[in-house]
This record gives C-alpha cells, sequence and structure tokens, in this order.
C-alpha cells in the first residue's frame, strides 16, 4: 500500500492510476483492513421500480457485510447530485458509489471527491472522465448491446418492415444514447425499418404515456412498433396505444428494456413483446468491487453484467424473481 504523503503527490500531479486509487482508499483509516468502512451512495432518483430496487439491493448487501450506508437522492436533478456528491464527502465517507444523472456535468462531483481523496465507482451509467483518474471504475451493463438485442428482436418480428416510435431516456446521459446507438446500428442494415419519430419520455411512465398519446394523434396507423429504452416508458405507451383505439402487441410491436416484473406481465398478457434485462441489483458486484480497492487490488476500467432476454418463451419462468 503506499503511503499517504506519496498519494497526495500523485493527486496534485493529476496522475491517479487504479492502483493508486485503490491504494488512497486503504490510507483513509488505520483500520482499513478491519474496521468499519461508511459507504455514500449517491443515486439519481428514486422515481421508479428500477431505482428502487437497485438502492434496496445496495442496503441490503451493506448490511450483510458489516458496512454502513449514506443514500441521497438527487431527484433527477444533476446540480443537485453535484450537491450530494459534496454532502457525502463532507460527511467523511470512504468511498462513492456514483449513479449519474447524465454523461456530463458531474466533473465538479468527480474533482471534489478527488480532492478528498475519496474513491468513486460509476454505477449504472456512466460519466465524462477517465477510469483510474476521475474515478476507480464502472460497474454496469453493455447498453449499445441492449440497443442491438431490441433492434433484432423487432426486426425479426416485423419481417424488416415497420414504421417506429422511439421512446428515449433521460437527455445526455450515457444509458439513453447507447441504447439509440445500439439499436440504429442494427436496424440502418433494414431499409424497410424507419424511426418515424423519437422523443424522450424521461425513463418516466407518465411521461411515456403522454408523449406517445401525441405522437399517435399526428401518426396514427403509420405506427406498427414502438422501442422504449425502458419498461416504465413501455408500459405508459401500451395504455396511450389502447387509447387511441390500436391493439399493443399485435398491430403495434413492442419492446423494451429493463425486464421489471410488470414488463414481465405485460408479455405474459401479450400487450409487449420482449425486454432485454438490465439488471438493477447492484449490490454484490458493487461491494466485490469496494473490497477490491480496500486490498488495494488492480480493477478493470469496466465490469460489465451478463443480462437476459425475456419474452413469450421463458417470461413465466422469471417473472416471480423479477423486481
Amino acid at each position: 500500500m503506499l503511503p499517504l504523503p506519496r498519494l497526495r503527490s500523485i493527486l496534485r500531479a493529476g496522475v491517479l492510476p487504479a492502483l493508486a486509487l485503490a491504494s488512497l482508499a486503504g490510507c483513509r483509516k488505520e483500520a482499513a483492513a478491519d474496521g468499519k468502512w461508511t459507504v455514500g451512495f449517491s443515486q439519481m432518483g428514486h422515481d421508479n421500480p428500477w431505482r428502487m430496487a437497485q438502492t434496496a439491493s445496495l442496503r441490503d448487501e451493506a448490511r450483510k457485510r458489516g458496512y454502513e450506508i449514506v443514500v441521497t437522492d438527487a431527484q433527477d436533478q444533476t446540480a443537485k447530485q453535484v450537491a450530494d456528491v459534496e454532502d457525502l464527502i463532507a460527511r467523511g465517507v470512504d468511498v462513492i458509489l456514483l449513479a449519474p444523472r447524465e454523461f456530463e456535468g458531474l466533473a465538479p462531483a468527480l474533482q471534489a471527491a478527488r480532492d478528498a481523496n475519496i474513491p468513486v465507482i460509476l454505477v449504472d451509467r456512466e460519466a465524462e472522465g477517465k477510469p483510474g483518474e476521475d474515478y476507480v471504475t464502472f460497474l454496469g451493463s453493455n447498453f449499445v448491446d441492449q440497443g442491438r438485442r431490441a433492434a433484432e428482436w423487432l426486426v425479426k418480428e416485423t419481417g424488416g418492415t415497420a414504421g417506429i416510435v422511439e421512446l428515449t431516456g433521460t437527455p445526455g446521459s450515457s444509458v439513453a444514447l447507447d441504447r439509440a446507438k445500439g439499436f440504429r446500428e442494427v436496424i440502418a442494415q433494414h431499409p424497410g425499418m424507419k424511426i418515424l419519430a423519437s422523443q424522450t419520455g424521461e425513463f418516466s411512465r407518465a411521461t411515456g404515456q403522454r408523449v406517445m398519446q401525441n405522437i399517435a394523434q399526428s401518426l396514427g396507423n403509420q405506427i406498427t412498433a414502438v422501442y422504449a429504452h425502458n419498461d416504465e416508458m413501455a408500459l405508459g405507451a401500451i395504455q396511450a396505444l389502447r387509447a387511441s383505439g390500436r391493439n399493443p402487441g399485435t398491430d403495434v410491436k413492442m419492446v423494451s428494456i429493463d425486464g421489471q416484473r410488470a414488463a414481465l406481465e405485460a408479455i405474459q398478457r401479450g400487450e409487449l413483446g420482449a425486454t432485454v434485462e438490465s439488471n438493477p441489483r447492484f449490490g454484490p458486484i458493487a461491494f466485490e468491487t469496494i473490497e477490491q480497492v480496500r486490498k488495494g487490488e488492480t480493477i478493470p476500467p469496466k465490469k460489465l453484467i451478463t443480462d437476459r432476454f425475456f419474452d413469450r418463451a421463458n417470461a413465466a419462468q422469471f417473472v416471480a424473481e423479477a423486481y
């Protein structure tokens, strides 16, 4: 383990390799090996089942492993999330788990943690910066691949011809950008797959329903498919399509991402065609990574989670264990 004065000189020089980041964490307390650490978790919001399941998983794992955890709620505001991270630093937490609201805009938070010698681990969304310098690592899914898998299913279900409405996530977030990128990579290979409208539903069921209602009124029967960046927006879109006289699941093919219980139930009812899992249960991988930080181990810049795929063939099998 590097001595703390040496680590501080590294910080001042602006060079912070992953091993140094891990080592400085171990120096924050003399009892690094045996003492109880306090983990700060900056959650971007608690307004949907996915976020609540993620926070619950982290709390459960902290309790199992004997950690204290302090959770903040940015209420879907980037400025508040920066302030939340600063508050966690002021509380003297030993490590910060950060679920970024958007890719850009969190540089002040990362810099504040770096100045305080507190390692930051990004969970579920990426932020602008360099792993090993601005933060330790990113834990999450391959969002581009999620978009690809959704598109591949939709191409197959529609025979390669569809008028698509895309409901996108938080503008500027890595997850929304990547899920859109992966989807477009696949449908670009099929000239009959046309995106008629792409509009943010903010990852919200209510917003997704409202946006879908407006688009349905404008485009009517031209819409034959919907791709939603999360299940909540897809569930809202289903309600809006029904209200407009359409039949989601039959004349409008539906695909989304997340794998929450309500989505699997919608698949069983025949309304939603498929959903790509984006697992919110980050507790085990997050605390395994924190343990690596404490031990001074080398940590890769990304640790990706393997996600499943749910459709009519297996939704009933997994609905009971879904969040």
